[in-house]
């Protein structure tokens, strides 16, 4: 009997030695969750900026919504715009959501999820230009754009078409007082990002002409990598979509 009890005592042991190291390994697994690299640019509103030591924009928002939606964790990596599809590619970020275009030459390295913004890019002005009305006048002009954007791209690309001599910035404020200052005579813009600058500083700018293409954004990943990554933003995006939750925060940040 006094041997059996030592046994039943020592099997006691053993599970309970047992389940705490399977509580022990659990805890593990949960400290070692993935965590996903999300590129911003922060010199973005409404889609990005930086209020004191908070992130807030519609892509911030978006992202931590998708996020908590589908389950998985995220860390933000604020950088220039032109240095988050190079991140990608050197393995230093896993996501990237900054207001980027879905193009052609951007799907050759990375994979996009389903649009989530209509943009377009639109020619804006010092308040005070009554010579440009539209994208015709602006031969012979300085024309201003933020590195790595398309609306850089279409700069560049139409050059010679549109006869204007294209100066880079790496920010957008940069680019605005460039304009102010009268240094340069225009700049190209994403339409939602200069109508929210516009209306919330006095940047002495104005939007003129129609839009001059109907670019969509897009949340990205490298090429090949992380399907099932992308996979659960496209279900976290049309469950927001549905829900409610995405017109919520466009709202928040353009109103109607």
């Amino acid at each position: 009997m006094k041997r059996f009890g030592l046994f039943s005592l020592f099997l006691i042991l053993t599970i309970f030695i047992a389940a705490c190291g399977s509580k022990e390994t659990s805890g593990d697994k949960a400290n070692n969750e993935k965590v996903y690299k999300v590129g911003v640019d922060t010199t973005y509103p409404p889609f990005e900026y930086k209020d004191g030591n908070v992130y807030k924009g519609i892509d911030i928002d978006l992202i931590n919504a998708i996020a908590k939606n589908q389950g998985f964790k995220i860390e933000l990596n604020p950088m220039d715009f032109g240095g988050i599809i190079p991140a990608m590619q050197a393995n230093q970020l896993d996501v990237a959501i900054a207001g980027m275009s879905i193009t052609d030459e951007r799907k050759k390295v990375v994979d996009f999820s389903t649009p989530y913004f209509n943009a377009g890019l639109t020619v804006v002005v010092k308040e005070d230009n009554s010579s440009i009305k539209s994208v015709n006048d602006i031969k012979g002009k300085t024309v201003a754009v933020k590195k790595g954007t398309t609306g850089a791209k279409y700069a560049q690309d139409n050059a010679s078409k549109l006869g204007i001599k294209v100066v880079q910035f790496n920010d957008s404020p940069a680019m605005f007082q460039e304009v102010s200052n009268g240094n340069a005579d225009a700049l190209i813009e994403d339409y939602p990002v200069i109508s929210y600058a516009i209306a919330q500083k006095d940047l002495g700018l104005k939007i003129v002409g129609d839009r001059l293409n109907g670019d969509q954004y897009g949340i990205a990943v490298l090429k090949g990598q992380n399907k099932d990554l992308i996979e659960k933003i496209n279900k976290g995006l049309a469950e927001l979509k549905k829900d409610g939750t995405y017109d919520k925060i466009v709202k928040s940040y353009l109103g109607k």
